[in-house]
């Protein structure tokens, strides 16, 4: 029997399945089945083991001096490349906190956060035999600026709409595979930030397929 295809979901609050928040105080989450990353699991069935790393608040590669340097996701990303490994493909859904305006981040600013990202996968085998896994690059669906969220993402929405050309590109650069979430899926009306279920739904289908090509491609 052939081993499981490990297949690992690095990213933010929606890869953790935040629920669209209606205000600071609400805190819930998508249960395993109905966020995207279970969705995934559950469509690509038997033979890949879908590992889920959401971190809400996770940039790219920047410390976040409300939420803390946890929220680093480059810092975090070589400790966790060795804590799953061996790994077949990363599935990579950062940026959309490098939006906040507290980073005061142009579009380019957050393609080179990416590129950093893929550099540490390239340079840090974590796959079959030391082999450099597969990546997927998800570019963030733009957001919007309403509800509570709007006054942390102030000047975000016009950003968000510039990173998908500029995620392709690097994707290109390193070889990786990828996909514009926009294409996809909406930001919820509740918050402009996080995704409604039918929409987790959507993106998961929509990463499966993705996947199934890429396994059938190796």
């Amino acid at each position: 029997m052939s081993e499981a295809i490990n297949v690992l979901c690095f990213g933010d609050s929606n890869t953790y399945g935040t629920v669209p928040m209606r205000d600071a105080t609400h805190d819930e989450r998508f249960g395993p089945d109905i966020r995207w990353t279970g969705v995934l699991r559950n469509t690509l069935g038997q033979g890949f083991h879908v590992i889920e790393e959401g971190l809400p608040g996770r940039t790219t590669v920047h410390d976040d001096a409300i939420e803390g340097a946890s929220r680093n996701g480059k810092t975090y990303l070589l400790p966790c490349l060795g804590s799953h490994k061996p790994i077949d493909l990363v599935v990579l859904t950062l940026g959309t906190n490098d939006l906040k305006t507290r980073f005061s981040l142009t579009p380019e600013d957050i393609r080179r956060g990416l590129e950093s990202l893929l550099e540490v996968i390239r340079t840090n085998p974590s796959g079959r035999n030391r082999t450099v896994p597969k990546v997927l690059v998800v570019a963030p669906a733009p957001i919007e600026e309403i509800g509570f969220l709007g006054e942390i993402f102030v000047g975000g929405a016009e950003k968000s709409r510039a990173l998908a050309p500029k995620y392709a590109e690097v994707a290109k650069a390193f070889g990786a595979e990828f996909l514009d979430a926009g294409t996809v899926i909406h930001a919820s009306a509740v918050d402009g930030i996080h995704f409604d279920a039918g929409q987790h739904q959507a993106l998961g289908k929509a990463i499966a397929g993705k996947i199934s090509l890429l396994a059938t491609n190796k």
